[in-house]
């Protein structure tokens, strides 16, 4: 995949960078990422493969804890870290509103489908939007934190606004090889949900990668991408 043009704009106090597809009537993909150095190294690994043409659409600047959070939930890290405050639907509002008209008016053409990625809170907040919209066909939810508390209950009892194409999930072998009584359950719980959505009949798939949390985060990422893209119709 060539680099073709990038296009950088905000809303709020939001940065959108805008890595544009060579023809018109591409997928779009969204991805919330902790900085736009982030963004930028993902585009990297994909420019440096076999990619199908897309655009990719890196949201940073965003207030990690209260953004990328479903609802309100105490530290789970040590007291005095951030808590998690109640921030993803205002953000998802924002994101379907205003960022994706934005995006999508840059744009040769028509978006094909799109699809959100995201890693770590990003990748719960992109499973939790695909029960409040039914914008996106295809998600990928790398080293997900899935083991939010009272997260996969909600995902088992809820409707989907629209069940997407293909769900994609991955985590490192070693992500839950904690004492932390959360983090030790993302496993369980990634696997639990891919099993739930699999037997909805979407296309799933649960990548298991080596290491912990923070290790090649930008490859599995890039991965996670690849494999939304692997069938472009």
């Amino acid at each position: 995949m060539e680099h073709w043009n990038t296009i950088e704009k905000e809303a709020g106090n939001k940065k959108i960078t805008i890595y544009t597809s060579k023809a018109a009537d591409m997928p779009v993909i969204y991805l919330n990422a902790v900085s736009e150095e982030e963004g930028d190294k993902v585009y990297h690994v994909l420019s440096q493969s076999e990619c199908p043409d897309f655009t990719l659409a890196v949201i940073s600047g965003l207030d990690w804890n209260h953004d990328m959070a479903p609802w309100d939930a105490t530290p789970v890290f040590s007291k005095g870290d951030t808590p998690f405050t109640q921030g993803a639907d205002v953000y998802l509002r924002q994101l379907t509103e205003e960022i994706i008209p934005g995006v999508e008016n840059c744009i040769q053409g028509k978006t094909a489908w799109r699809g959100l990625a995201g890693y770590s809170l990003a990748g719960l907040f992109a499973v939790y939007a695909i029960y409040q919209t039914d914008l996106f066909d295809r998600i990928a939810s790398i080293s997900g934190s899935l083991w939010f508390p009272d997260f996969a209950a909600y995902a088992v009892l809820n409707e989907l606004a629209k069940k997407p194409k293909r769900l994609y999930f991955s985590l490192g072998d070693a992500e839950s090889k904690t004492k932390n009584p959360y983090l030790k359950t993302v496993q369980s719980r990634t696997e639990e949900l891919e099993a739930f959505y699999r037997k909805q009949g979407i296309e799933t798939t649960f990548c298991r990668n080596t290491g912990g949390h923070f290790k090649d985060t930008d490859q599995r990422t890039a991965a996670g991408i690849l494999w939304l893209l692997s069938e472009l119709s």
